[in-house]
């Protein structure tokens, strides 16, 4: 019996890396990259004042691009359970994967502390709201998730050794014993340290708002900062939540010493699975912040757009009158 419920276990494992897993990435390819890719282009074309919170988005939307890059061979090779032999796409893939999701964390946070200085400082005196400020904030985030990750190949390193044929993810490779330190380093320093700063920007914004409206009960425009915020912290916490538990839950399952069976681990690993492709749903949703909290960036869009139409209208009537 054991040894049937450990084949089933192993069965599932393998169905939801071959059709969860490439399912679930290709719907974010394709919608993911629509998203940013209209997004990346509508700041070029259409966006003349950059202010430092659209500095943000803008590094945001190319995080995910230089992750969503990697899913269609991600997706080909989960398919087809194929994997390169070259073990440079193996490494590369992992740390644009993690890259994205530590740069997206941190971005993130950066943009609520952008809307409650927004809201304390509507004409942008201080410092942090300078577009310098932004730049050099932005380029410190690049560097530091680079760094964060750079003992990541090590881990990396290991497990191309053990399994030529696989591309395993970070948890289900390498010495877990060790691994695991890594994986809270990440979880603390890179997920609950920001998701913390958040939190806290968060409750100074419901404080502040509380204050405006006993002085002045007529203010409803700090409610969309106040709910976009909210919407920020509840569906970051959503999304990266489970993926950090169950991380830190697979690598530790693998841990001799602990003796948990092989159909627990089994079991672990499914549901870590599930919660990978769901972490990473974040390079879709994104571009919806583009338009919330991007400084009218959707008119400017919108605009551009209908002024292309026109154009286009305009060039067709003077051919057509040509003829």
């Amino acid at each position: 019996m054991a040894v049937n419920e450990t084949g089933d276990c192993l069965l599932m494992v393998g169905f939801l890396e071959k059709y969860y897993l490439s399912t679930m990435y290709s719907l974010e390819f394709i919608l993911g990259l629509t998203g940013n890719t209209i997004v990346v282009f509508g700041y070029i074309f259409c966006l003349k004042n950059w202010k430092s919170g659209n500095i943000y988005l803008f590094n945001l939307s190319l995080s995910d691009l230089l992750f969503l890059c990697t899913l269609p061979v991600l997706v080909k090779s989960y398919s087809r359970d194929q994997w390169a032999k070259e073990s440079i796409f193996c490494h590369s893939n992992r740390f644009l994967l993690h890259a994205n999701l530590y740069t997206s964390i941190l971005f993130l946070t950066f943009i609520s502390i952008d809307r409650y200085l927004l809201m304390k400082h509507p004409f942008r005196e201080h410092f942090l709201q300078k577009r310098k400020t932004a730049v050099i904030v932005s380029v410190a985030i690049w560097i530091w998730v680079v760094l964060e990750l750079l003992p990541l190949m090590h881990f990396l390193v290991t497990m191309a050794a053990a399994d030529n044929d696989n591309c395993l993810d970070y948890a289900s490779s390498g010495d877990p014993a060790k691994s695991i330190i890594y994986s809270m380093f990440l979880t603390v320093f890179g997920f609950l340290i920001p998701l913390c700063v958040m939190c806290f920007f968060y409750v100074k914004m419901v404080i502040f708002l509380k204050n405006r409206s006993e002085q002045n009960s007529s203010f409803p425009t700090l409610e969309k900062p106040l709910s976009l915020v909210i919407l920020t912290v509840v569906i970051f916490s959503l999304l990266f939540t489970p993926y950090h538990i169950m991380r830190n839950v697979r690598l530790a399952s693998r841990i001799p010493a602990l003796n948990v069976s092989v159909c627990t681990q089994n079991i672990i690993n499914v549901v870590y699975i599930i919660t990978r492709p769901i972490a990473f749903l974040n390079s879709v949703i994104n571009p919806v912040f583009y338009f919330l909290m991007g400084d009218h960036f959707r008119e400017m869009l919108m605009a551009k757009i209908r002024q292309l139409l026109n154009r286009k209208r305009t060039n067709k009537e003077n051919s057509d009158t040509g003829r």
